[in-house]
């Protein structure tokens, strides 16, 4: 069971970044997007700043923290004997939860901007979208979409 460990934490830790964070992109398009008539309007960006998208999902955290308790339950099989053992055990599961979930849930995070935009109109809005092209304080943009389902992209 030793010599599998390393295969084990390879694995989980593998899978624990898997989330899909290409949908918060404004150069990638849900297919229910496609086809699609979509509003535009142009604006200035008159602020920005870094932030980051917690990628979210149904089992957020779930894989994480499940190989975390494997893999920390085996390593914790390991040390002492008989009921020692056991007590080592369930802590080193209970910890390997613990910190597999934190591992999953910071490489689930993407770099985004948020972005200021005061649309011709006069009115001001704010859209974060994955941090995948460059934006500057007063270049032109346009805004494609409406409500809930809206992206910036350069004019």
């Amino acid at each position: 069971m030793k010599r599998f460990l390393p295969i084990i934490a390879l694995g989980v830790l593998s899978l624990a970044g898997c989330a899909n964070t290409s949908p918060y992109s404004g150069n990638v398009y849900t297919g229910d997007q496609a086809k699609v008539t979509q509003n535009v309007s142009v604006g200035t960006i008159t602020a920005m700043r870094r932030v980051q998208i917690q990628a979210s999902d149904q089992n957020s955290g779930a894989l994480g923290g499940i190989g975390g308790a494997i893999i920390g339950g085996l390593l914790g099989n390991q040390i002492g004997g008989g009921s020692g053992r056991t007590l080592a055990t369930a802590a080193g599961a209970i910890g390997g939860s613990v910190a597999g979930k934190k591992v999953e849930d910071g490489a689930n995070r993407t770099d985004a901007w948020e972005l200021e935009i005061r649309k011709q109109t006069g009115q001001t809005v704010v859209v974060v979208q994955k941090a995948d092209q460059p934006f500057q304080v007063g270049q032109k943009v346009r805004l494609i979409g409406s409500g809930s389902n809206a992206s910036v992209a350069p004019y």
